[in-house]
């Protein structure tokens, strides 16, 4: 089959590979009809994400028709689903509080040893996305195994097109998900860093939740006319000084809640991202966490905080001091996709969410690399790339 595969930084490659196989009772292997380039996989094409090996399959976000299912999966074949990022077994303790990111078991025994190291405990698996979350080969590709099939996969019924059901699998559930965590409460000014995928997620889920006001931060004017369209207050961070701006439209108090979906690759020429880029290109620090900072900040006192962003080890320079005096709470994690699956399913089949409104691109599979240098490079008029395998490739003037 034809995927794309990582080589290292900003090289990746449509290879042809072995088909997937069934490899335990509980496996399903799904034809891919849609799958997207996350802005997470952006980390793994810059370089920042560790484990990753030559060859390996990227992409986390997809869905498809199953064609062969193990002795165990409660699909069948024929039928078209949507499949989390997240690998859970369903069963162990975490499963069992809907903790699914959490999974004890979503991990092979193999990869355990990685994530115990760096974090203290090993997290679930996650497809496409390193070794250290499994090494499992991704879905932007025309076939992929599915570990606990009969967990994870949620069926879209008959006629529903693909644009309007995909994003389920990861920035849908995690825009709710950072909203949730963020404990909305009617009345609120919810205040938003980052307009890509999760962040413009956020900004419905929040209004969706009873927030009176959000206001979206970015600096790619096109995003934040999307922010705009669902009702936000924009600021632009290189035009403005977003503490301050923030502080003036909350008369002095700041947001109720902040959302950061910006994450480990932070922009903007602030002095402490300039030290923490030069940090990473002398391999003194890993993350740029100016946005997690500026929210703890800006937020109110009492205020909750809510990090949906990826971040992928240890940091400096956070400001745990105005943390603890302003009495904040923090909420973050990897998305429980499998707890909010059939509850936004059924709010895009009733129309209350609307996805399609984010893609900006769809290309074949074969043109994946021209996508994922298009994503990184023009991030004002590229806000989702959707691949569809077997289409021919096509010449791009980029």
């Amino acid at each position: 089959m034809r995927a794309l595969t990582w080589h290292g930084k900003h090289d990746v490659r449509v290879d042809t590979v072995d088909d997937p196989e069934i490899l335990n009772p509980r496996d399903a292997i799904i034809k891919i009809t849609s799958t997207a380039i996350c802005g997470s996989d952006l980390h793994l094409y810059d370089g920042y994400i560790p484990t990753m090996k030559s060859g390996d399959i990227l992409g986390h976000e997809f869905m498809g028709e199953v064609v062969e299912v193990g002795a165990k999966s409660t699909l069948k074949k024929g039928q078209r689903v949507v499949v989390p990022f997240t690998i859970s077994c369903g069963s162990c303790y975490h499963c069992g509080k809907h903790q699914y990111s959490a999974c004890d078991n979503g991990l092979p025994a193999d990869n355990q040893d990685i994530a115990q190291t760096l974090y203290g405990q090993p997290m679930a698996g996650l497809f496409g996305y390193s070794h250290m979350t499994g090494g499992y080969a991704g879905g932007q590709a025309e076939y992929v195994r599915v570990p606990f099939s009969d967990v994870g996969p949620i069926v879209v019924p008959d006629g529903v097109e693909d644009d309007k059901v995909l994003f389920l699998s990861d920035i849908l559930p995690t825009g709710w998900m950072a909203a949730e965590n963020a404990e909305i409460e009617p009345g609120d000014t919810v205040a938003v860093w980052g307009c890509g995928p999760v962040g413009l997620f956020a900004v419905q889920s929040a209004f969706l939740m009873g927030a009176a006001r959000v206001i979206a931060i970015d600096h790619f004017p096109r995003r934040l006319e999307l922010a705009r369209r669902f009702g936000a207050e924009t600021i632009n961070f290189e035009e403005t000084a977003t503490y301050e701006a923030l502080l003036e439209m909350t008369g002095g108090i700041g947001p109720d809640a902040c959302i950061d979906a910006v994450g480990l690759e932070a922009h903007g020429f602030f002095v402490d991202n300039v030290v923490d880029q030069i940090k990473a290109s002398l391999f003194l620090g890993t993350d740029r966490t100016h946005s997690i900072r500026q929210a703890i900040l800006a937020c109110r006192k009492g205020g909750r905080v809510s990090m949906p962003a990826v971040y992928g080890g240890f940091v400096d320079k956070f400001p745990l001091g105005a943390f603890m005096e302003k009495g904040l709470t923090l909420k973050t994690g990897q998305t429980h996709v499998q707890h909010y699956l059939p509850g936004l399913l059924n709010a895009i089949m009733e129309g209350k969410i609307d996805t399609t409104f984010l893609i900006s691109h769809t290309l074949p599979l074969e043109n994946a690399p021209d996508g994922y240098r298009m994503f990184h490079d023009k991030q004002n008029e590229v806000t989702k790339v959707v691949l569809k395998p077997g289409l021919e490739r096509v010449e791009l003037d980029i």
